[in-house]
């Protein structure tokens, strides 16, 4: 029982077409070069698969570029050769006169070649350049206003931190004017804290710890402190 007859048409599953365009291609080629051999044939074979890769076969002793030339004799048909220089040239004379037009209009945006402008095309550049104009001063004002918001909203950033400031100083100002007192009252390198002191100075302390204001803040009260306790001292020395 022979083997059924093949419908010729597009095979749709992808890996089946191309085992078949494999093994066809190959009967393809050997059959050709059966003919060249054969029968004394001058073959050119080009096959351009589904994916674009070429597949060619030319009789041995020729080239492909030989039996194409020679094609073309016999059939007539010339393949249209591009002048590379006539192509370079003409792009060149392009961008000449578009380099020439832009230029125009540079000059006639600056006022510096209206003479030649007939008075509509005047007229036109005009409002443009007021178009223009009106976009600048927009985008200028919406910068000037950023800039303006970001300013304010570091005010009320500083406004805020002098106020925690204000706030934490008169919390402690008892604390402080009773350590103030006390340095004046004895002599600082004899003098030991008490254990109210010790108490005012851990809860200042926590305070800074919490956050309530800044470490910098922390940093100048502690050198206004130093600087109460060498003015008592000094002082004690004198009066010594």
């Amino acid at each position: 029982m022979g083997r059924g007859k093949i419908a010729i048409r597009r095979i749709e599953n992808q890996t089946t077409r191309q085992v078949t365009f494999s093994k066809r291609r190959g009967g393809l080629l050997k059959k050709t070069r059966e003919l060249s051999v054969l029968c004394d044939a001058q073959i050119g074979l080009i096959i351009f698969s589904s994916t674009g890769k070429l597949c060619e076969y030319c009789t041995e002793g020729l080239r492909m570029d030989q039996l194409i030339e020679r094609y073309q004799k016999m059939s007539g048909t010339r393949i249209p050769e591009n002048d590379s220089r006539e192509q370079l040239f003409g792009e060149l004379a392009m961008l000449r006169s578009e380099t020439r037009r832009l230029q125009s209009n540079v000059r006639r945006y600056t006022g510096e070649d209206t003479s030649s402008i007939p008075f509509e095309e005047l007229d036109e550049v005009e409002q443009e350049l007021e178009r223009s104009v009106k976009k600048v001063r927009d985008r200028k004002n919406e910068i000037l206003h950023q800039q303006l918001d970001n300013l304010r909203r570091k005010e009320r950033m500083l406004e805020e931190e002098n106020s925690n400031m204000y706030r934490w100083i008169q919390e402690h100002r008892l604390a402080l004017e009773y350590q103030q007192a006390a340095m004046e009252a004895k002599p600082v390198e004899h003098q030991q804290p008490s254990r109210f002191e010790c108490l005012e100075l851990s809860n200042l302390e926590k305070g800074f710890s919490h956050g309530s204001v800044g470490h910098s803040t922390y940093n100048i009260l502690i050198c206004l402190v130093s600087k109460i306790d060498f003015i008592s001292a000094s002082m004690f020395a004198l009066l010594s």
